[in-house]
C-alpha cells in the first residue's frame, strides 16, 4: 500500500533523512522506533508531503506522491495523527471532529467515532483545551478518522499519557487494523510497539539500523540498548 523508496529529506542544509526505505502493506501495522530527534516526525512529514525529500519517491497505492501536495495526499487516503495533538483548543469536540469530515456517508461519521470513542459523546460541547490529555488524543485519532483514511500515520500516540489511556489507544489501533486500516506507528513506548507492531523497523540519524519482527527485537538486548537505551 505505502512505498518509501530511498528517500533523502533536508531542512535546509541539514541532512535529516539519509536513504530511508520501507513498505507498509494493507492492513499492516508497521512501528518505527528511535531515540529523539533521529527523523521519525521527519519521515511522517516526508511522507504526507509537509516536507518532501530532496530525492527518492513515496509511492501510495501505486501512485507517485513524492512531490504532491498534503490536501490532495489527503484525499487519496492517507490521515495524520500529529505529535503532541494539535486540536483546535477553542472549538468543542463536534466543532474539531467535523471540519475535516469527508462528507462520505458510508465512511466515518460522529456516531461511528463516539461508538469507538464512548468519553467523546459525554463531552460534545467541551471546548479541545477543557479535555483531559487523553480525551485529547482521542479526539486527534477521531478527527484523523473523519477523513476517511485508508492509512494512518501515528506520530507518538502515546506519548504523556497515563497507562490506562495507552491501554485504550491500544485497543484502538486494533480494532482499525482488523478493519482494514494500514499504520505507520512512530513510538518511544517500545513495550507499545512490540505488542501492537507486526514489524518494526529502528531509526538512527536519519537511516533504518535495524528492522525484525517484534519478537526477535524483545530479544536482542543488545539492540535495544544500543539504539534505544533500554
Amino acid at each position: 500500500m505505502l512505498k518509501v523508496e530511498d528517500i533523502h529529506t533536508y531542512y535546509g542544509d541539514s541532512y535529516i533523512l539519509q536513504g530511508i526505505s520501507i513498505q507498509v502493506k494493507e492492513g499492516e501495522v508497521i512501528g518505527l522506533l528511535g531515540r529523539n530527534g533521529m527523523g521519525k516526525t521527519t519521515l511522517i512529514r516526508s511522507i504526507i508531503g509537509f516536507t518532501p525529500p530532496r530525492r527518492g519517491r513515496v509511492m501510495f497505492k501505486d501512485t507517485d506522491v513524492t512531490h504532491t501536495r498534503p490536501f490532495k495526499i489527503a484525499r487519496l487516503g492517507i490521515s495524520v495523527v500529529p505529535q503532541g495533538r494539535q486540536i483546535f483548543p477553542s472549538l468543542n469536540v463536534t466543532e474539531n471532529l467535523t471540519v475535516g469530515f469527508s462528507g462520505k456517508t458510508d465512511g466515518w461519521t460522529l456516531e461511528r467515532i463516539y461508538e469507538l470513542f464512548p468519553p467523546l459523546r459525554e463531552r460534545l460541547h467541551h471546548p479541545g483545551d477543557r479535555l483531559s490529555g487523553g480525551e485529547q488524543q482521542m479526539l486527534a485519532i477521531a478527527r484523523s478518522l473523519m477523513t476517511n483514511p485508508s492509512f494512518l500515520l501515528m506520530d507518538e500516540p502515546t506519548e504523556g499519557l497515563s497507562p490506562l489511556f495507552v491501554q485504550t489507544v491500544g485497543q484502538v489501533i486494533r480494532k482499525l487494523q482488523q478493519g482494514g486500516i494500514s499504520i505507520l506507528l512512530v513510538e518511544q513506548n517500545l513495550r507499545f510497539a512490540l505488542t501492537h507492531a507486526d514489524y518494526l523497523h529502528i531509526l538512527s540519524r536519519g537511516q533504518i539500523v535495524h528492522s525484525s519482527s517484534p519478537k526477535d527485537l524483545d530479544q536482542n538486548p543488545e539492540i535495544k540498548s544500543r539504539h534505544l537505551g533500554v
